[in-house]
């Protein structure tokens, strides 16, 4: 895969549907459940922006004729798609949807929601102590 996509054998639209087809499907792989944090993100966009240059090579500048590295807008401008970042969490907004959907005996719809305790100790607040970033539906579900 290194050398197919620096290749100038290959046109850039058939670089492209291989990363898409056989790249971004492994990258993509349980995204869904991840928890990412900002460097994890930026190592990402980093990661996309390394293989785009690889597939679209560099540019050669009009005014002093050098070669140069594109710019990440202009990669932006080049994949015309959305970053990989975007695409994770579009996965996860989705993936939450299908667990809400699940019925009440689904086994992932009960690590994702979970009843609370009928009566909290009476030391602390339940809700701002045991679980201080859980956000309470409107059927008194606790989202993580």
């Amino acid at each position: 895969m290194q050398n197919l996509l620096p290749s100038t054998l290959l046109p850039k639209n058939t670089k492209i549907k291989a990363y898409r087809k056989m790249i971004l499907p492994v990258v993509f792989y349980g995204c869904e459940t991840w928890s990412l944090t900002l460097r994890e993100k930026r190592r990402l966009r980093v990661f996309e922006n390394r293989v785009l240059r690889r597939i679209f090579g560099p540019k050669r500048d009009g005014i002093t004729g050098e070669w140069r590295k594109l710019h990440n807008e202009e990669l932006n401008d080049l994949y015309c798609s959305p970053n990989i970042v975007r695409v994770i969490k579009s996965r996860k907004m989705r993936w939450a949807g299908h667990v809400a959907r699940m019925g009440k005996m689904g086994g992932m719809r009960n690590i994702f929601f979970f009843q609370s305790f009928q009566h909290p100790p009476e030391s602390r607040s339940f809700n701002q102590d045991v679980f201080p970033k859980c956000r309470t539906t409107q059927n008194g579900h606790h989202l993580i």
